[in-house]
């Protein structure tokens, strides 16, 4: 039987994780106090025919979080083929997810979400270094988080898959908040100004002509390359499965559309895995 415990910080997405999880055709149980599990997996064994399910098990348990260690020894003792995927995302992108929903943190309520996630990232440390997989949401819709998870799953990827989430954004509409490196575009001439060019976007063809036929465009790529691929060693050292790159020009619609294409198909031409946004097309 193939088990899949769910967990992570509140609001990075476990919900969607079980939806996706369910899809795939696993058996789902949702809040699964883990004292529960071996029952479970037993009743399962016993000619009901289920062999494959998945548990999202968390800090709304209460003190029965406290259980998922002797579950995982009693799985383990059994043979049972289980993994771990934990779901985690930036402390501004998880609280401004729940200003967005109202609802109290789990682990403060009547409290700051701030507080909660303080708390609750220090109550998973244990558990986070024992994942099998650790999907940043951050950066991730629904879709692509869904895609994810079939990836690892039927793939069989562990955690120490890499993912560089690169975002294009114009400076007139706000820096992106899920930004851990921002490069600046506006230094490059301006499709914009160019007739034939102003209404198109970075993603057509003559656009990305135009703006990667500067000599000093072709260099800054090159630049930015060669220090994302030098930094993701030290990311991965840090703990971090992830790394927001960002391009912003005035519209977000030319250049940093443009730019953010070509780093996505040379990190994916050289063997990263990454996401793609353009935020302000």
């Amino acid at each position: 039987m193939k088990v899949i415990i769910v967990t992570g910080l509140s609001g990075a997405g476990k919900t969607r994780a079980i939806d996706c999880l369910e899809d795939m055709g696993y058996y789902c149980v949702d809040n699964m106090p883990p004292a529960l599990v071996k029952n479970f997996i037993e009743l399962s064994q016993n000619g009901k025919g289920i062999e494959q399910a998945g548990f999202v098990i968390d800090v709304r348990g209460g003190e029965m979080f406290e259980d998922l260690n002797d579950c995982l020894e009693e799985m383990a003792k059994e043979n049972v083929d289980y993994k771990i995927l934990f779901l985690e995302a930036t402390d501004r992108v998880l609280a401004r997810r729940y200003n967005e929903t109202r609802r109290d943190h789990p682990m403060a309520p009547g409290e700051s979400v701030t507080k909660g996630i303080k708390r609750e990232k220090k109550k998973l440390e244990a558990i986070r270094q024992k994942a099998d997989y650790v999907i940043d949401t951050t950066s991730l819709n629904n879709a692509q988080l869904a895609k994810e998870i079939e990836r690892i799953v039927t793939e069989g990827k562990g955690n120490r898959t890499f993912v560089v989430n690169i975002m294009s954004f114009g400076y007139k509409n706000g820096m992106p908040i899920s930004a851990d490196v921002v490069f600046d575009a506006r230094f490059i001439p301006n499709p914009y100004y160019v007739k034939s060019l102003k209404n198109l976007t970075g993603n057509n063809r003559k656009v990305q002509n135009f703006v990667m036929k500067h000599e000093i465009a072709q260099t800054f790529m090159d630049e930015v390359v060669n220090t994302i691929e030098t930094l993701i060693p030290y990311y991965k050292q840090e703990g971090k499965y992830s790394l927001s790159v960002c391009f912003g020009c005035t519209g977000g619609h030319h250049r940093s559309v443009t730019l953010a294409n070509v780093l996505n198909d040379r990190l994916s031409r050289d063997g990263l895995r990454t996401t793609l946004e353009h935020r302000d097309l």
